[in-house]
């Protein structure tokens, strides 16, 4: 996990004054060319014991990956009281070529429900730079009965994205929540939610927007 994932972005047009700016229709801005590092500086959360956590960079250097072996949050029957809320804060290095910043534009998350009738579950999730006041928060509710996959989209309006300052190196905060409340479900019975996969196949994906500097 300490280590930086190093990829080779496919060669791309850069992005000039005389094209027009790209909208959320017409897909994300044009990556550099060059390499991308993304380097996992820390992983801390309930959620995300040390190595049940995997990052990895798309080949078009638009996305990264984040997989999860080990996220579980359940309530009720003779589950731990502490179980109910489970997170994980990945603390990410994104190192760009020079002249080019980045905005996270929109993340998938997935997992896995089972919510009796009358319990509940809520996926969070807040994103934003060190050093910087703004912190964006999105909040995707369930409510039982539930027992099947779940998705969510957090989805940033194109003219609202907050993208990386230009020529100062600020690491990238994603803090991560899923939260389970028994309701009025029966004292027996036990209700979880996950956002891992035994097999690999649950991952989150977060979507980059580019843009030139000044």
């Amino acid at each position: 996990m300490a280590g930086g994932l190093l990829l080779s972005g496919a060669v791309a047009a850069l992005l000039t004054s005389a094209l027009p700016a790209t909208s959320p229709s017409s897909g994300f801005d044009d990556p550099p060319p060059d390499k991308i590092v993304i380097q996992v500086a820390t992983v801390n959360g309930s959620g995300c014991p040390q190595g049940t956590a995997a990052v990895a960079v798309s080949e078009d250097n638009t996305a990264f990956t984040v997989t999860y072996s080990d996220y579980l949050a359940q309530a009720g029957g003779n589950s731990d009281p502490t179980a109910f809320r489970r997170n994980c804060q990945l603390n990410l290095k994104v190192h760009v070529p020079g002249g080019f910043t980045y905005a996270i534009a929109s993340a998938d998350y997935r997992g896995f429900a089972a919510l009796q009738r009358g319990a509940s579950a809520t996926q969070r999730a807040s994103y934003y730079f060190q050093g910087s006041p703004s912190t964006v928060y999105k909040n995707h509710p369930f409510s039982g009965p539930l027992n099947d996959n779940w998705q969510a989209t957090d989805e940033t309006d194109w003219a609202q994205l907050v993208y990386a300052p230009c020529g100062v190196q600020r690491n990238f905060n994603i803090n991560t929540e899923i939260r389970v409340n028994a309701g009025t479900q029966s004292a027996d019975k036990v209700s979880f939610m996950t956002m891992d996969s035994t097999d690999g196949d649950i991952s989150t994906v977060y979507h980059l927007a580019w843009k030139e500097c000044p």
